[in-house]
């Protein structure tokens, strides 16, 4: 077992990984930029080392300080978290090339998964079920629109580097296709350094359903069951929950076993997920793979009582895995608690926290790292909070969370605790009637 992990992130999921290793008794090594160096995580750690200023690339992307400040501190094992690092294959390889192990997959795997259009290619050819669509990337614009007329619009064209929505374009008829070609190979160009597009048809109303697995260092792989992730605005998840109340056990079934056969056709070794569409009719698609731990990951954890970040480094220490695959027999939601303002259209409100209570009681969880006083940085992701219900029923989590949600105080910055006590009230989302569509004509009731 490794002696001591420096935790290449911030915030949250930083704070979540040093409670799990304290656990374990490993030392853990925070890093930090100039922004954060009141938050939690740099406290709560054994050592902190400073690895630059507030921007991202010039801080927590900034390679050459993280290997620097894991070799001053001797951690044998690096943790990326998610976002960041987590899914870099040079990262991970030059890990490698510094005798310190990275705490997910190989620079191959991350390879394979990583760029859209390889992971399809694999997946075809392992046999799970991917949406229409090009065979690789696009050559031209003539080929895109070629193939759009012959499979039929609406289709979708998107950056083999993409995430979070940037560099996708939906399109309904070919005098649309040069307009959105130009735009989202811009916007890919600028936000990844790589303008690379393929084409798939476009689902227009399904649900995005991941399947969480983990494997092992010799060939063994399991999957932990389902998360709905449906909710969602601008392809950024806001409400998350297991089980999915679409699913059926045929197909969990079916699903599951797609998702560990396309884990084993890479040799996958960590936690991950495969992600699906899925349509009305109950027929799924491979979408893509996260080669890392998820911020969605405490739902499937209290769900099925396990420690994922435990999990994570075991596997990373080369121990093995039961193959046990995992059916919920509880049911949990997530809401993710983000620095914004839901009645301005979501804006990014950042600041000082002049008061926070956080609520209690059986069935709660709140993965934070803020604090009465805690100055919000404007420099990275607005997520400030997880707050998590598990209960026997849906409708009890449900209930469970609005009344978390009426407990739950953040004075100071806005936050998005109004639209989700709006969305605890929702008739169709109560009744779990909800595609990604569902918060396209969205408006905040005041």
């Amino acid at each position: 077992m490794f002696k001591k992990i420096l935790i290449a992130n911030r915030g949250e999921i930083a704070l979540r990984v040093i409670r799990t290793c304290q656990e374990m008794g490993i030392k853990t090594v925070a890093v930090y930029s100039t922004a954060d160096k009141d938050s939690l995580h740099v406290r709560f750690a054994d050592e902190a080392v400073c690895i630059g200023p507030p921007p991202s690339n010039l801080s927590y992307l900034n390679i050459p300080a993280i290997i620097s400040a894991a070799e001053i501190t001797n951690a044998d094992a690096i943790h990326p978290g998610y976002g960041f690092l987590s899914e870099n294959s040079k990262f991970s390889k030059i890990c490698q090339e510094h005798d310190i192990k990275f705490i997910g997959p190989t620079p191959e795997m991350i390879d394979g998964m990583g760029d859209k259009a390889t992971a399809k290619a694999t997946m075809i050819k392992a046999g799970v079920p991917t949406i229409p669509g090009s065979k690789g990337l696009l050559k031209d614009v003539n080929e895109g629109i070629k193939l759009s007329e012959k499979m039929g619009y609406p289709v979708i064209i998107k950056a083999t580097a993409g995430g979070g929505g940037k560099g996708m374009r939906i399109i309904r008829s070919s005098e649309e296709f040069q307009d959105a070609w130009d735009s989202a190979r811009q916007e890919s160009k600028a936000a990844f350094g790589n303008d690379g597009m393929y084409l798939e048809k476009f689902l227009e109303n399904p649900r995005h359903i991941e399947i969480q697995i983990i494997g092992d260092q010799y060939g063994t792989v399991a999957h932990l069951s389902e998360r709905d992730c449906s909710i969602q605005r601008r392809h950024q998840k806001l409400i998350e929950e297991t089980p999915s109340p679409f699913m059926t056990t045929e197909l969990r079934k079916k699903m599951g076993e797609a998702a560990i056969k396309a884990a084993k056709s890479i040799n996958y070794e960590g936690v991950g997920t495969i992600e699906f569409l899925v349509d009305s009719d109950k027929s799924f698609y491979f979408m893509e793979m996260n080669t890392r731990i998820q911020v969605e990951h405490p739902i499937t954890e209290e769900v099925i009582n396990f420690d994922l970040i435990r999990e994570q480094i075991k596997v990373a220490a080369g121990i093995k895995i039961s193959g046990k695959n995992y059916t919920p027999k509880l049911h949990a939601i997530e809401c993710r608690i983000n620095a914004e303002d839901p009645y301005k259209n979501f804006m990014p409100s950042p600041g000082t926290i002049t008061s926070l209570h956080k609520p209690g009681g059986h069935g709660v969880r709140v993965d934070t790292h803020i604090y009465g006083g805690y100055k919000i940085p404007p420099n990275y992701d607005s997520m400030i909070a997880k707050l998590i219900t598990v209960a026997q029923t849906r409708e009890e989590a449900i209930a469970k969370m609005k009344r978390a949600l009426k407990e739950f105080v953040i004075e100071g910055v806005k936050t998005t605790i109004p639209f989700h006590k709006q969305m605890m009230r929702n008739e169709d989302y109560v009744k779990g009637n909800f595609t990604i569509k569902f918060l396209d004509d969205f408006e905040m009731i005041k």
